[in-house]
């Protein structure tokens, strides 16, 4: 068992068997609320994460997925770039790490399983010499107007720097960052913000200007990255000391 941490009731370890990979198979499945089972051509090249429940006799209660690239030459084979053009991150001359299906258990509301999680990722991320951490960051459903505060807080606060920024690929798209005008609310946009992406953005990381109206998945996604050397030094001891 490859044991990356344990933290009070909590285990988080990778996947070793195709018996754990059908366990966070059937996780994604209830928690995404898919008709079919969710499993697709990336499950086979990622390392997956599972944390586990010790006082529920190792329950799976949260899981995601990693795809390791060397540098950004390789960012076309990402699960990523099926939805946007990242042409710009091809240039990134250090190692990076696609994180996703992230999901946590629908029965679990214990925020110190995200933070495992983070203290997982930290983990994985030091052990391989990671330099940008990057995904779909998700918004439940597919109707723009209860997230109107959080985009415009992304719009105004969180883009990606342009030499980074992810261009339009896919046909359904919502361009926040110019169709929107108004202030947002911050109190209802951190409200509104899928708690992933509220973490990502705490460490400095950043969004495309468009999210992507994802049908299939019922979800409006945005890609979101973020530059391990960005993450401020009090954040980086946070997690280091979690990971530890």
């Amino acid at each position: 068992m490859a044991l990356l941490l344990g933290k009070g009731r909590y285990r988080a370890r990778l996947a070793q068997s195709p018996q754990d990979i059908a366990a966070a198979q059937l996780l994604r499945t209830l928690a995404f609320e898919t008709e079919l089972a969710d499993q697709d051509g990336f499950d086979p090249l990622c390392a997956h994460i599972l944390i586990e429940d010790m006082s529920k006799g190792g329950q799976l209660v949260c899981c995601f997925r990693l795809l390791t690239m060397d540098d950004g030459t390789e960012i076309g084979r990402s699960y990523s770039a099926q939805f946007y053009d990242l042409s710009a991150l091809e240039g990134f001359e250090g190692r990076m790490v696609e994180m996703g299906r992230f999901c946590i258990h629908p029965g679990w509301t214990d925020p110190d399983i995200l933070r495992v999680a983070w203290g997982a990722m930290t983990a994985y991320v030091d052990q391989n010499n990671v330099e940008m951490l990057f995904g779909c960051s998700s918004f439940a459903g597919t109707e723009t107007e209860e997230y109107l505060d959080a985009f415009a807080m992304l719009k105004h606060r969180h883009l990606a720097p342009k030499r980074w920024l992810p261009r339009v690929k896919a046909p359904d798209v919502f361009r926040f960052a110019t169709r929107l005008r108004r202030r947002p609310d911050a109190k209802k946009a951190m409200l509104r913000m899928p708690p992933l992406l509220r973490t990502y953005l705490m460490m400095g990381g950043w969004v495309s200007d468009h999210a992507v109206v994802d049908r299939h998945m019922n979800t409006l996604h945005v890609f979101t990255g973020l530059e391990i050397r960005a993450i401020p030094p009090a954040r980086k001891r946070l997690l280091r000391a979690v990971a530890g």
